[in-house]
């Protein structure tokens, strides 16, 4: 084994180094009054500084006789996914130093581990190590899940996170089984040039797409999410939301594109209907929540529709939608999520939608960014979310299939339903009238840092066109 091979695989290589980093500074600061500060400065600069060394210095590689394999495209999402990670660590620390365990470096580790998982699944160039690295942020994110302790509804979702975690992984499994059974091999370039449509295939590639399916919470695989969301920390569910599902749909896309590119025409049809199901049954669902975790699980399910929507066109502008779609998500979606997890810091732990009645009289700065965040989430112009749904729509009917013209219909009537239930906040907070709205109370650094910059993407990622064409660029 030539292990300079490893030398090409530098984001992995810089996460590795923050979890030493963190691990031995967690050992270190056991007992010092500024271990929670020290741990999130050591994380957010080993991220920042993994995002900058892959933005700079990450070139296309193959490695291990194409076992890894990453491309432009796969790096700008990783740097997309790292910035989104060092949001994440922003928004927590609040949370983490007013919990009763002080845990900060264990929730610090899980996060580095789950998203070196992540970025290990996205360059893979074999199945099996597609695999690990899925199940490498699996289980990390299941920890997440179950880390406020002393909450049952915690441990809860993350037991009902696992459970559909491990039973996707067994669909998944017997699909790829199916593949090496029809090629004779799990290399991804093999495995396209030996592929044809057959019955074997054909199954192989619904249970891969149906094990997939459960990871980014696609409709009918979805049924874990609402639960999991509202028992996970609040953190930990803008995590699963975002990053999560971000990394798992550039994963997908790619090796639909590439792996199975000689049978479009099945997972086209297959696609199709999933992202209709998706779309239409989360926002119908979403209407009806009345707690706001819940709320924003289906509506992270319909966006996940919105997301695979970009695929369909099966090129590049496809994946440059997606991509782009995931970045503007991440802002949006976070910034949603950091309002609720300083309310719920400020409200002894509610997350119900009646706890944001009257919020506009008391926190009129918050409930604005709220609002900026919705209506960026509902596509409304002129903020980013509407420029991230005009570019998926136009990689939808690239490949001019009439079906693809009547599916981005589907998700343009329902960009109108979604509208409705987003706007079901906004009225909570301006117009729904209460005796005891939620007193005024001063947000903590960190809250503003994570709400600043949310805002600044949610205003600028529409408007700056250099943003879209760095992502173009990148190709697939």
């Amino acid at each position: 084994m030539n292990y300079s091979e490893f030398l090409k695989m530098i984001p992995e290589a810089f996460l590795v180094l923050a979890l030493i980093i963190v691990f031995v500074a967690d050992f270190c600061l056991a007992k010092t009054k500024m271990k929670g500060y020290t741990m999130q400065f050591l994380t957010v600069g080993m991220l920042v500084v993994t995002a900058a060394a892959t933005l700079l210095w990450t070139q296309p590689e193959s490695a291990f006789g194409g076992l890894y394999v990453t491309s432009a495209a796969v790096n700008v999402m990783k740097v997309i996914l790292a910035a989104g990670t060092v949001i994440v660590c922003i928004m927590a620390q609040p949370w983490i130093q007013k919990s009763a365990m002080k845990l900060e470096g264990e929730f610090y580790m899980l996060l580095i581990s789950t998203l070196l998982g992540m970025f290990t699944m996205m360059s893979s160039g074999n199945f099996l190590l597609f695999f690990l690295g899925l199940e490498m942020a699996s289980v990390p994110l299941a920890c997440m899940v179950a880390f406020d302790r002393h909450r049952k509804e915690s441990a809860e979702g993350a037991a009902k996170y696992i459970l559909v975690a491990t039973f996707s992984s067994g669909v998944m499994l017997f699909g790829i089984s199916f593949i090496y059974a029809a090629t004779g091999t799990l290399y991804f370039d093999d495995v396209a040039a030996k592929m044809t449509a057959e019955p074997l295939t054909i199954m192989g590639l619904v249970f891969f797409f149906s094990g997939l399916g459960f990871k980014i919470s696609l409709v009918p695989f979805h049924f874990w999410t609402a639960d999991t969301y509202q028992g996970a920390p609040t953190p930990v569910t803008g995590y699963l939301s975002v990053i999560s599902k971000g990394a798992a749909a550039i994963t997908l896309c790619i090796i639909l594109m590439k792996v199975f590119q000689p049978m479009v025409e099945y997972w086209d049809y297959m696609l199709y209907i999933v992202i209709v199901l998706s779309i239409t049954v989360a926002n119908l669902f979403a209407i009806r929540q009345s707690e706001l975790k819940r709320f924003m699980a289906f509506s992270s399910i319909s966006q996940a529709g919105y997301i695979m929507l970009a695929v369909v066109g099966n090129n590049q502008l496809g994946v440059a939608a997606l991509t782009y779609y995931v970045l503007v998500y991440i802002v949006a979606n976070m910034a949603v999520f950091t309002v609720i997890n300083v309310v719920e810091q400020n409200n002894g732990g509610r997350t119900d939608m009646a706890a944001y009645n009257g919020f506009y009289q008391t926190n009129p700065k918050l409930s604005f960014l709220m609002t900026l965040a919705l209506f960026s989430l509902a596509g409304i112009p002129p903020f980013a979310g509407m420029f991230s749904k005009f570019f998926v729509f136009m990689a939808g009917v690239q490949n001019g299939d009439p079906w693809a013209y009547f599916v981005v219909f589907i998700a343009l009537v329902n960009t109108v339903v979604s509208l409705y239930y987003y706007l079901l906040i906004v009225k909570a907070m301006y117009i729904t009238k209460t005796d005891s709205p939620l007193p005024t109370f001063q947000s903590d650094l960190n809250t503003r840092t994570a709400l600043a910059i949310c805002t600044a993407g949610i205003a600028l990622f529409g408007v700056v066109s250099c943003i879209y064409e760095w992502i173009a660029a990148a190709g697939l």
